[in-house]
């Protein structure tokens, strides 16, 4: 598996697949969520007009200055190993990586090489966790789970 989910995913140039055991997923094959989230733009920022009493509607500037507003992006991970204590040792590091970011900053660097893509956010929250094999029983483990992310000065 390494050499198709190495490289696809890096947040603070680590590459996650690698360290944690974790990669992008989608909830039904053929799902287009992640992508979806990543590049859905984000809606500009509402436009001052004056509303005169004697014209009609509100005159606006003959130049509008177009301005993002934040964004929320939801992606959704999958995690992977071959032990139970590997599974939770490297999903304990994963959420502590997340909600601490770049040297304890809170800012993440999510970097998607094959969309040449990269997205300075922070973590927001995690979102249903779902388990795709018996947790407390020792073998291979695999998860499943959502995590919002905030970009503030969105690039789309």
């Amino acid at each position: 598996m390494s050499d198709i989910l190495s490289g696809q995913l890096l947040i603070n140039d680590v590459d996650v697949w690698e360290t944690y055991g974790v990669f992008l997923t989608e909830k039904q094959r053929g799902g287009r969520e992640n992508l979806t989230a990543l590049l859905q733009p984000s809606a500009i920022k509402e436009h001052t007009g004056v509303d005169l009493s004697d014209v009609n509607g509100k005159k606006y500037a003959s130049a509008l200055e177009t301005t993002n507003q934040e964004r929320d992006i939801t992606l959704h991970f999958a995690q992977y190993a071959s032990t139970q204590s590997a599974w939770l040792s490297q999903y304990k590091a994963f959420i502590a990586m997340l909600k601490s970011g770049k040297d304890g900053s809170g800012w993440l660097a999510l970097s998607f090489p094959g969309l040449g893509l990269t997205l300075d956010v922070f973590y927001v929250e995690g979102g249903t966790f779902e388990p795709l094999t018996h947790l407390w029983a020792e073998g291979v483990q695999a998860s499943r789970y959502k995590i919002k992310f905030r970009e503030p000065q969105p690039k789309i």
